[in-house]
């Protein structure tokens, strides 16, 4: 009776929590919290204070703004720069572009990704080893931006939206962080259970593995939409027409037109109309990012964490 008295004390939740009670904080402990808390802090002060400025900034007048006066609220509160961005069709061209671009862009990196993972995980692969080895060193290799602009341009896609699709679609690092967690995260039950029910592989890969990786799907696809609807150097340098450009190489067009216009009043006015057109494209081409992210918020963890294991 006193071992089974002693058990349950043990195991019981309330003497450990009475256990932790009596452990009383050192002077060195609330120090160490102290210093740890303030760091955190400032940190995410860093963090946040620019992301709250530009919402701000995005709110007031393009003269306060210039002029140095916008720190914490808005001043002199002015939706004129939203009515600007909603009337330039340019803006609203490279939005639609961005959009198209990001997700014909994302489908296709997920699915070759997703297909080239699973393949180098399953041992029996021929040559795994070599494929290993091959997609390793794009990771720390590349051929140069010239070597890049001519493959391109032999393969005739310059000035076409395949310049921005096609190029970059699989991502070495999302490559392995996929395959690790197919190596972790599907049983080698379900693979030889599906195989002797008469699946082949495309069938396998369709039917059973693709609807179990979930948290691996949307840690990709946000990986890739992200990079894809932040990214503008390709766009500068494959596209010539206007009518392709994606939002971030329209938004960088107005900044330098400003930067490069005549003296005098004209500059001045293309110079706020710049700056206020900086916060508020921030603004309207985050929308989309933050909409996404809820949805795929409780596997991000799951999915990096899994991802991250060594094999």
């Amino acid at each position: 009776m006193e071992n089974i008295a002693l058990q349950n004390e043990v195991t019981s939740p309330a003497p450990v929590k009475q256990r932790r009670k009596r452990v009383k904080e050192t002077a060195g402990d609330r120090v160490y919290y102290i210093i740890t808390y303030v760091i955190l802090a400032l940190l995410a002060l860093i963090v946040l204070y620019p992301l709250w400025f530009v919402i701000v900034a995005s709110f007031s007048s393009a003269e306060a703004v210039f002029a140095g006066k916008v720190y914490l609220w808005p001043v002199d509160i002015d939706f004129s720069g939203y009515a600007k961005c909603f009337e330039r069709a340019d803006i609203w061209i490279g939005y639609a572009n961005t959009i198209w671009y990001t997700a014909v862009y994302t489908v296709i990196s997920v699915l070759f990704t997703l297909a080239a993972a699973w393949a180098l995980s399953r041992k029996d692969l021929p040559f795994r080893k070599f494929w290993m080895i091959f997609f390793t060193i794009t990771m720390f290799f590349g051929g140069g931006l010239i070597p890049f602009y001519n493959v391109v341009s032999d393969l005739g896609m310059l000035n076409t939206p395949f310049a921005i699709i096609l190029p970059g679609t699989v991502s070495a690092w999302n490559l392995f962080m996929a395959k690790t967690f197919f190596q972790t995260g599907v049983p080698d039950s379900i693979v030889e259970a599906a195989e002797l029910d008469g699946a082949n592989r495309a069938r396998l890969f369709v039917s059973i593995i693709l609807p179990i990786s979930a948290p691996i799907i949307a840690v990709l696809s946000l990986y890739y939409a992200i990079g894809q609807w932040n990214s503008y150097f390709n766009a500068m340098i494959f596209l010539n027409d206007s009518n392709l450009y994606p939002l971030q190489l329209v938004l960088r067009d107005i900044l330098t037109s400003a930067e490069s216009s005549a003296g005098g009043d004209s500059m001045y006015e293309n110079m706020l109309l710049a700056n206020q057109l900086k916060y508020v494209t921030v603004i309207v081409s985050s929308l989309p990012v933050f909409c996404l992210y809820p949805f795929v918020q409780k596997y991000f963890a799951q999915g990096v964490l899994v991802g991250s294991l060594k094999d």
